[in-house]
């Protein structure tokens, strides 16, 4: 039975990642996604969650399907990547591969995300994220992004990364920083072309979802 655990991102929730989701259970996977700590619900609610609220409810998520399951593939896409590869550290025996979607190594500041977006229903919809997200939310997507560094060479794994050739949130440096610093040898970085930050509703998104299938599929551990 391949199990695998999906990760949503900062604050788009479910939606993100849910195609992949679709894809993978009429594969005959089974599947989880859920709402990280302080997602989905009020503004109060995100503004009193801290990083490490996100990385625990993860990792209850997880233990409640090892409970059931000896491995399970992890699936992160944006800030969910980093969350996995957290758990990635702490569950090194139990986890089959990890895939990272769009992972915010290096992500754009305000300035150069604007400049991004080409599109008004792309500016209209950051500028709404950016008065609803508490500020305090934000220094903590900061905080997880600059600890992360610390723990890419620890992982051993493998590790399938993908990103969007478009991604107007990530630098495109972000995959080449993973590719260079992960300490598995087992690693594949797949670019999707002609894709935002959204590689799950990417024009070839197929492509996207035979990938990871492919990756677990090769790393399954029967």
């Amino acid at each position: 039975m391949k199990v695998c655990l999906l990760i949503h991102g900062f604050t788009g929730g479910e939606y993100e990642v849910s195609p992949l989701a679709e894809y993978l259970e009429a594969q005959g996977y089974t599947v989880k996604m859920f709402t990280l700590h302080g997602h989905g619900g009020s503004k109060a609610q995100l503004r009193n969650a801290s990083r490490h609220d996100w990385i625990q409810s993860a990792e209850v998520e997880l233990q409640q399907l090892l409970a059931d399951y000896p491995t399970v593939h992890l699936i992160g896409f944006s800030t969910g990547a980093l969350i996995a590869a957290h758990l990635v550290i702490k569950y090194p025996k139990q986890i089959g591969s990890l895939t990272m979607l769009s992972a915010p190594v290096f992500p754009l500041n305000p300035q150069q995300i604007m400049r991004t977006l080409y599109q008004w229903p792309m500016v209209k919809a950051y500028i709404r994220n950016f008065f609803v997200v508490p500020s305090s939310a934000t220094r903590e997507f900061y905080r997880i992004v600059r600890e992360s560094f610390a723990i890419y060479p620890d992982i051993q794994l493998p590790v399938l990364i993908i990103q969007g050739d478009r991604d107007h949130l990530v630098k495109m440096k972000s995959v080449s920083y993973l590719a260079e610093h992960l300490g598995t040898p087992h690693k594949r970085v797949v670019i999707v072309p002609a894709s935002g930050h959204l590689v799950c509703y990417a024009a070839r998104k197929i492509e996207v979802f035979e990938a990871v299938q492919s990756w677990i599929d090769t790393h399954h551990v029967r």
